[in-house]
């Protein structure tokens, strides 16, 4: 996937976001009480304001560790084997909600770097979800309006029959033996 002469590639790597464990938990749910608020009112798809807005950030700027935050260090486990992969594009992480870089934050990281043609990649794999069909589409508009002389592209959603190719697969091997990476749960 090397970019053209005229494109420097930028791939974001998106996935959902999670409050630390340690983060307090009436923080979390002040904040998502103000956006269920904001949404149900018929303002979901403006940026929070004032209380949502301080709230958001004093979650997404806590500390993280791999032991409060394992759904990060997945993610950024996932992005370490990921990156190789793709050695000529500006690579990076963001997230929906929860952690820092934001999604916005993520694409004016890669674009600061050179990036012209930005591919955004959700961690989200199936069709339906309101992050992948609306959150981030909406985030994306934003920061294509921000920059209208660069390219961002949404790659989503998945092919379903890949996505079913590779479970299926993770079941074979499984049904050979214990997977090394497996967790084994006995009822």
């Amino acid at each position: 996937m090397a970019p053209t002469s005229s494109n420097t590639l930028g791939v974001v790597l998106i996935g959902h976001g999670s409050p630390a464990t340690d983060c307090p938990p009436q923080l979390v749910g002040e904040l998502m009480s103000l956006e269920w608020r904001q949404h149900s009112t018929g303002h979901g798809h403006e940026a929070p304001g004032g209380r949502a807005a301080e709230l958001d950030a004093q979650i997404r700027d806590w500390p993280r560790r791999a032991d409060n935050d394992p759904y990060q260090a997945g993610l950024e486990r996932l992005a370490q084997a990921l990156r190789p992969l793709l050695p000529t594009s500006r690579f990076t992480v963001g997230y929906n909600e929860f952690c820092r870089p934001s999604i916005a934050e993520a694409i004016e990281q890669v674009i600061a770097q050179g990036a012209t043609r930005v591919l955004v990649l959700p961690t989200m794999l199936t069709p339906g979800g309101v992050h992948s069909e609306i959150d981030i589409p909406r985030a994306l508009d934003e920061v294509q309006r921000a920059h209208p002389d660069k390219t961002i592209e949404y790659l989503w959603p998945y092919d379903l029959q890949q996505i079913a190719g590779l479970l299926a697969s993770h079941v074979e091997r499984a049904a050979r033996g214990p997977l090394a990476h497996g967790t084994r749960h006995h009822a």
